[in-house]
């Protein structure tokens, strides 16, 4: 130590004690951090979390980039700047960013605020610790594996495995490896060396994960084998086996069926029991993506929609999307039973998975994952569920689908608003008509200019900040809204003000 502090200056001896000075000292002045903490959670509860919510304040304060960027003073300096500068960043950060808890954030498929999982991020943040041994995360160990275990059971299971991920396409992806290893599990140590043409069957309205994960993995893009749908988006099973039937013909191995519950767009869910009777027939490894759709298993109601879901192999599911849970909570279940999850992920670091620990080592979970930083996302769930039960989550989800058939009916009554189809789940897909453009429907240019239509709208909608909703193409359809309703925070207010919005900013066009 007298080597490290000794000083090359001529007064070494009062370097020296500078030195000792400083190691006596944390560097962190725990009071003045406090303060600040303090003061942004004020401005977290002003600016978020009340003004973020007030329907009479704006969802965006939009700003163009460069004027954006200099707002917010991004620039990172040598020397750091007081409290009350940085108080006003934190301020600037909460008011420049999009308001996704806002009653009329449309935009995405997930929004609103459970104040309860909100609680739980903020523990979870403050808290800091690694998802992969017991002794680091005791527990939060046992919570993941009881939130995971009662996931299993709203699928059916009584038995499986679990593990949540950073985001359903990773969710997706670990299915994808899972399915590879269990068929061949020598491609663990071996690589792609020797492996036959891989093949993977899914719908075209899947979520694009499916190949990124076969590009990520090394089976190719070329190898996802692409299902028809009905014009609901639902995956046709016949389509499928025939499929299937035919890439075995031209020597390759399907393995792997992903299948979606609750598309993106459509929010289509695919006929899972009749998919199910398909990958037994051939022995496939059954996925079901339902990140978005899981959450229907909470109601007696509306579970029917994923009817065959326990034959699945494997399911990705979100809660938090339409739970509100708070980005990220995704969980990837399993039926198996086996332990592939680890057998399949592990590497056995010896410094973090000895085997001669004083406790039972099968709580060491972090080698079912390819992470080794693993963040905490089950607490945000616990304590949610925790706080309203599987009623209150129950009453959340029919409580969307009562607010979708409220907006459906309303749209039917004005002009100009045009479904694609009737949602089957709380996608409300959508195009609208301005006045000028209606009854000229087999003019030879109208689907060029209807397909100009949302998005400057949507450009209006933002520009303004009254409300965000998403807009895209599908197949050969031209730019159609997408309506997605299941905030706990709206009312019937908020579907009537959205509809009398789309006609204000669209009418003129």
């Amino acid at each position: 130590m007298a080597n490290v502090l000794q000083s090359s200056s001529a007064d070494g001896q009062a370097d020296k004690q500078v030195g000792l000075r400083d190691l006596s000292e944390p560097l962190i002045d725990h009071s003045e951090g406090q303060l600040f903490l303090s003061e942004t959670f004020k401005i977290i509860v002003e600016e978020v979390l009340c003004k973020g919510t007030d329907v009479t304040q704006k969802v965006c304060d939009w700003k163009e980039p460069e004027e954006l960027a200099w707002l917010l003073d991004l620039e990172l300096r040598a020397t750091g700047e007081p409290q009350h500068k940085l108080l006003e960043r934190v301020k600037d950060v909460a008011k420049y960013s999009i308001k996704t808890s806002h009653p009329r954030f449309f935009n995405q498929l997930y929004g609103g605020v459970d104040y309860h999982s909100l609680a739980g991020r903020f523990l979870t943040e403050a808290l800091n610790t690694n998802l992969f041994t017991y002794e680091v995360a005791p527990v939060f160990v046992l919570m993941e594996n009881e939130v995971l275990r009662g996931l299993r059971q709203l699928v059916g299971w009584t038995e499986g495995d679990g593990i949540f991920c950073p985001g359903g396409s990773t969710s997706n992806m670990f299915a994808m490896n899972l399915a590879r290893y269990q068929l061949f599990p020598e491609v663990k140590s071996r690589g792609l060396w020797g492996l036959p043409r891989l093949t993977v069957f899914t719908s075209s309205e899947s979520h694009y994960s499916v190949k990124k994960g076969a590009a990520y993995l090394g089976i190719g893009t070329d190898n996802v084998i692409v299902v028809k749908v009905d014009d609901g988006g639902r995956m046709i099973p016949k389509d499928l086996d025939e499929k299937i039937m035919l890439a075995k013909s031209q020597g390759t191995v399907p393995f792997l069926v992903s299948c979606t519950a609750g598309t993106t767009v459509q929010g289509a869910f695919d006929p899972l029991d009749h998919i199910a009777d398909v990958c037994e027939k051939h022995k496939l490894w059954m996925h079901v993506d339902a990140a978005w759709g899981g959450s229907v298993l909470f109601s007696k109601q509306h579970r029917h929609l994923m009817k065959g879901v326990d034959r699945a192999n494997s399911v990705g599911w979100n809660p938090h999307k339409m739970l509100v849970a708070g980005l990220q909570c995704s969980a990837l279940l399993l039926q198996d039973t086996t332990n592939l999850l680890r057998r399949c992920h592990s590497a056995s670091a010896s410094y973090l998975f000895q085997q001669d620990k004083f406790y039972d080592v099968n709580l060491d979970v972090g080698d079912k994952s390819v992470q080794c930083s693993r963040k905490v996302d089950c607490l945000k769930l616990w304590l949610m569920w925790k706080a309203v039960g599987s009623a209150g989550l129950e009453e959340r989800v029919d409580k969307a689908f009562i607010h979708v058939r409220y907006l459906v009916e309303e749209m039917k009554k004005r002009e100009g608003f045009q479904l694609l189809h009737e949602p089957e789940f709380v996608n409300v897909c959508f195009w609208f008509t301005p006045p000028s453009m209606r009854g000229n429907e087999k003019h030879a240019d109208y689907q060029e200019r209807l397909a100009k239509v949302a998005p400057v709208i949507k450009e209006r909608m933002m520009k303004q900040g009254t409300m965000m909703v998403g807009y895209q193409p599908l197949g050969n359809k031209v730019n159609f809204f997408r309506v997605i309703a299941f905030s706990p925070l709206l009312s019937k207010k908020d579907m009537d003000f959205f509809l009398d919005e789309i006609e204000r900013l669209g009418n003129d066009l």
